[in-house]
């Protein structure tokens, strides 16, 4: 039986001092022998992070014992072993880069739909108004390649800041439309949804991130696998390793 813990978890909110709160995380990290990857800026804290269940849901609790980060929410999975090589804290300008300084998720988030309510919608091939309902994914083109949902749009981009390019260049197609952003574990699909907001559309972030569905919905409406950012390479709709892979390194991204 699997006995790593493995966790996902991102939240847009306002840290004034970056920089002084690394070496904090970090030491808290080390102590409980966790390994992987925190992101640090301004506009809010992205992890992945994996070892002991016990210690790292203590890390957890203690990190949401401070208010701003009292609604981080994670997305688990377990492995046979540690798939991140060492810990690495840092400090960067965007947790995820868009490169869109007026996309500020820490101000407000954009309207979410829960997998719930998407898998409804899905399965009778409307929206509650009877709106056409269109599938964005905003991930990178290889990662959408291991697996998306079923129609979903592809536009083929190689790294996020291209995404409100050929948002602008698709944008005839989403128009009087509802649309559903989506992306690993919901921070790019975050930014996309107020992005394409502010184009003018009907848009909503799925929340939780393919991850999310998985746990909830398995493969419904789904092909392939969801790539993850670590050694394991992919996860599949049972949220088990699509290969088990010698431990090395990762850097979060959702």
């Amino acid at each position: 039986m699997a006995s790593v813990l493995n966790v996902s978890a991102y939240l847009f909110t306002r840290i004034d001092e970056p920089h002084a709160l690394r070496p904090v995380l970090r030491e808290r990290a080390a102590a409980a022998a966790l390994r992987g990857t925190i992101l640090l800026a301004e506009e809010g804290i992205n992890l992945f992070l994996a070892g002991d269940a016990d210690a790292l849901r203590s890390f957890l609790d203690a990190l949401r014992s401070d208010p701003r980060f009292a609604a981080l929410a994670t997305k688990e999975s377990w492995s046979d072993a540690v798939p991140f090589g060492r810990l690495l804290v840092k400090v960067k300008r965007e947790i995820i880069r868009m490169d869109r300084p007026e996309v500020r998720p820490q101000d407000g988030r954009a309207p979410a739909v829960s997998p719930a309510t998407l898998r409804r919608w899905l399965d009778r091939g409307a929206d509650d108004d009877g709106r056409e309902v269109v599938l964005v994914d905003t991930r990178n083109a290889f990662e959408v390649d291991y697996g998306t949902f079923t129609g979903a749009r592809d536009w083929r981009i190689e790294r996020f800041t291209q995404f409100p390019d050929a948002a602008t260049s698709h944008r005839a197609e989403l128009d009087g439309k509802t649309v559903v952003s989506f992306c690993t574990g919901g921070i790019r699909c975050e930014k996309a949804a107020i992005y394409l907001r502010h184009q003018g559309l009907d848009a909503y972030q799925l929340d939780g991130g393919i991850l999310g569905w998985f746990a909830e919905h398995g493969d419904a409406h789904w092909d392939g696998d969801c790539f993850v950012f670590d050694e394991r390479e992919a996860l599949d709709p049972a949220l088990a390793a699509r290969t088990e892979v010698a431990t090395g390194s990762g850097e979060a991204r959702s």
